[in-house]
């Protein structure tokens, strides 16, 4: 699948000890040239929706958004207002990511004095969710996270960007698979593809090998599509490839890696 579409870059960020340390990442992630600057849901303990206007309002070209918002967490029409809002007090520059939610999301869920109930009623919560998206005049551009059938088809009809929630230890055969499948519901539909990176480099990272059962050096022994070398010239020609292969145009990593990412966005475009 050959895409035309130029790469895009973007960081996730999910620690913020105050709103200095908040808008500092901002102005970092612009002055380095990357695209988009993501808040994961919460951020610590934060609500994201409470920090991303403070991203853009430090930032003059840096597209903020949401990576992603948790369904469960939120009321449709409040959220309609609110991405309405961000939409326009940013002149566009906000991007509304949606997700139902990773299994563990149902204490936080319980918290706010919400249901999180199972995934196919998640996935149809979140529909109707979208629908009310769509009735605003004006809304951001919608990411949806997904790999499940029931996830890409939705993203197939409704979202503008998708980013592929494949698991860390994903290879280029089982990513043939979910792509295949996504396309098989979009038809001729045109949306932009994105990938979240687990890592960049092979150095191990204890944090990781917590939260996921397995190390860097492993996924980098096991080829996961997850991980790109840290050197800028053979992880340029790895994502020239992945855009040939699946389309994908829209890349991103966690905040821990924001610099030897960008050096990776800097080499590529000297590519043109």
């Amino acid at each position: 699948m050959t895409t035309t579409k130029p790469f895009r870059f973007g960081i996730v960020a999910g620690y913020a000890p105050d709103l200095e340390s908040w808008t500092a990442q901002a102005r970092r992630i612009e002055e380095l040239g990357l695209d988009t600057m993501f808040a994961t849901d919460p951020v610590g303990g934060l609500d994201p929706l409470t920090l991303v206007p403070a991203a853009a309002a430090v930032t003059s070209k840096l597209t903020v958004g949401t990576f992603v918002l948790a369904d469960p967490f939120r009321d449709a029409r409040t959220l309609a207002w609110q991405a309405d809002s961000l939409h326009q007090a940013t002149g566009g520059r906000f991007l509304l990511g949606l997700g139902v939610g990773h299994p563990g999301a149902g204490k936080h869920a319980a918290m706010l004095g919400r249901e999180f109930l199972s995934p196919g009623e998640r996935v149809a919560r979140l529909a109707d969710t979208i629908e009310v998206l769509a009735q605003r005049p004006e809304r951001p551009r919608l990411l949806l996270a997904g790999s499940g059938p029931k996830m890409l088809a939705l993203a197939a009809r409704t979202a503008d960007v998708v980013t592929f929630s494949w698991g860390p230890r994903t290879t280029e055969d089982q990513a043939d698979s979910i792509v295949d499948t996504f396309r098989s519901f979009a038809g001729s539909r045109d949306v932009e593809l994105a990938v979240n990176l687990t890592a960049i480099g092979d150095k191990s990272s204890p944090q990781l090998a917590r939260y996921t059962g397995v190390d860097v050096p492993q996924l980098v022994a096991e080829k996961a599509v997850t991980v790109l070398p840290e050197n800028p010239d053979a992880a340029g020609e790895m994502l020239l490839r992945w855009r040939e292969r699946w389309g994908i145009s829209c890349v991103t990593v966690n905040s821990g890696y924001a610099e030897p990412f960008a050096a990776i966005a800097r080499a590529l475009s000297a590519q043109g």
